[in-house]
């Protein structure tokens, strides 16, 4: 059964992602404050975690293209980093398949 996005939801994402955009292209990422970028963050990951975990994951967690291989690690070794991980932990949980649960 597919849930429809709420279109409140779709609007607070529309209204972050504007924000993140405007303050990257002019150069000025501090527009966004670390404190909303950090409430943003966490919740994306909580709920791409949840999904992940379900019958159905997500395809995938980022647009590729929209991303560079050093935005990709930058953010992952800050977020092992904050969750007191290290390398060995992640291994353990980098080739498991989508959708095995934890």
């Amino acid at each position: 059964m597919s849930i429809s996005v709420q279109p409140e939801a779709r609007a607070l994402g529309d209204d972050f992602v504007a924000a993140a955009e405007r303050a990257l292209s002019s150069g000025e990422p501090e527009q966004v404050s670390d404190g909303d970028l950090e409430r943003v963050l966490t919740a994306a990951v909580r709920l791409y975690a949840a999904k992940a975990e379900t019958d159905t994951p997500p395809a995938r967690a980022i647009t590729p293209s929209a991303v560079t291989p050093t935005d990709v690690v930058v953010t992952v070794s800050d977020l092992i980093r904050a969750a007191g991980l290290n390398l060995w932990d992640v291994s353990m949980w980098f080739n498991r398949k989508k959708g095995q649960g934890s």
